[in-house]
């Protein structure tokens, strides 16, 4: 049984690995620290385990195997190298660090400490993220052109309901997150462009601030390959109904995929049957692959890495810088140009 901490319940997703964590037949939870100890304490009690107010005692307990980290995004560096050095296995949500420098560090320690690290990015292990990338590698859609992926929904929207909109106050604290839409939704479809696509040269972005909150409520970012292949991100927290597209053009195909019916569609040239005519369902679907969380407990069981998730998430953090300088300056950021 691997024993694990819960670091924080800042994000809005620490409810929902809690819940893995004490539904997974290979976890449990038994214990919690947060850098807010009122909130701490709650959720300690509501789980039925210890709180600890210093973080480095209870990385210095050795029945702790393992940690779930989901503090503000500018804590990361120091909780999951402290976690690292004190040999704990590290969950952690995206992003796992604001800068590409951060990010390296980050890395750095968990190798050096030989812990495993897993970063959540769901929609990686989907079987409509599999079933496009096995069209995009098999050459059924040609040359891809363009990759265009869209997430979207109405957290920042203020409403009778919610007053400051459905989203917590702090996810739009600029310190504390290092972004908004772009940096938390935006994280999505940019890893999975990432994916289709691989890492371009540049980026240019764009971010909006219909609400008028201290991080973007809306974003687009452009990024564009050597091959004059383009990826289009767009993100929002402003949409009243909620979003998530997905486009791939190529020269001899195209696909197109949305959550509202939960369909893949598909055309092309070089595809049989009606898809050579028509836009067409594709039904030959794969299985979804294990979860984040299922392969990180995996990789603690068998003592193997997760190579790609980290190299992906090593990526989407570059991704997430190169398109905050791009909207703080107004210019192209070339990804060889950002600081190591």
């Amino acid at each position: 049984m691997i024993r694990v901490a819960m670091l924080s319940f800042w994000h809005v997703h620490a409810k929902d690995y809690a819940r893995l964590a004490a539904e997974h037949p290979g976890t449990e939870i038994v214990a919690v620290w947060d850098e807010d100890p009122e909130r701490g304490r709650q959720k300690a009690e509501e789980h039925g385990v210890s709180f600890y107010e210093d973080l480095h005692v209870l990385l210095a307990n050795p029945d702790i195997d393992a940690v779930i980290v989901d503090t503000p995004t500018n804590r990361h560096r120091d909780v999951i190298i402290a976690a690292a050095k004190a040999g704990k296995h590290i969950f952690t949500e995206k992003v796992i660090a604001t800068t590409t420098k951060e990010c390296n560090e980050i890395l750095a320690a968990v190798e050096t400490a030989g812990v495993k690290l897993t970063v959540s990015l769901p929609r990686l292990y989907t079987w409509f993220t599999q079933a496009a990338h096995n069209f995009i590698r098999g050459g059924q859609l040609g040359t891809v052109t363009t990759v265009r992926i869209r997430l979207a929904h109405n957290g920042a929207l203020r409403t009778e309901k919610n007053p400051n909109g459905s989203l917590p106050s702090h996810f739009f604290n600029l310190e504390e997150c290092g972004g908004g839409a772009l940096m938390d939704l935006g994280c999505h479809p940019m890893y999975l462009t990432r994916l289709f696509l691989g890492l371009p040269e540049s980026v240019s972005a764009s971010f909006g601030y219909i609400t008028e909150r201290e991080v973007e409520d809306s974003a687009v970012a452009t990024l564009r390959y050597s091959n004059g292949a383009i990826g289009i991100v767009e993100a929002g927290f402003v949409n009243n109904y909620s979003q998530f597209d997905i486009e791939v053009q190529g020269t001899e195909g195209s696909l197109m995929y949305t959550r509202t019916d939960d369909k893949l569609l598909v055309r092309g040239h070089k595809l049989e049957g009606d898809a050579a005519k028509g836009w067409q369902p594709f039904t030959d679907l794969p299985a979804n692959l294990p979860s984040p969380f299922e392969q990180w407990v995996a990789h603690i069981q068998n003592g193997t890495t997760a190579s790609e998730n980290i190299q992906i998430a090593l990526d989407l953090t570059r991704l997430m810088e190169a398109s905050t300088l791009s909207a703080r300056s107004g210019a192209v950021c070339r990804l060889s140009d950002l600081a190591e």
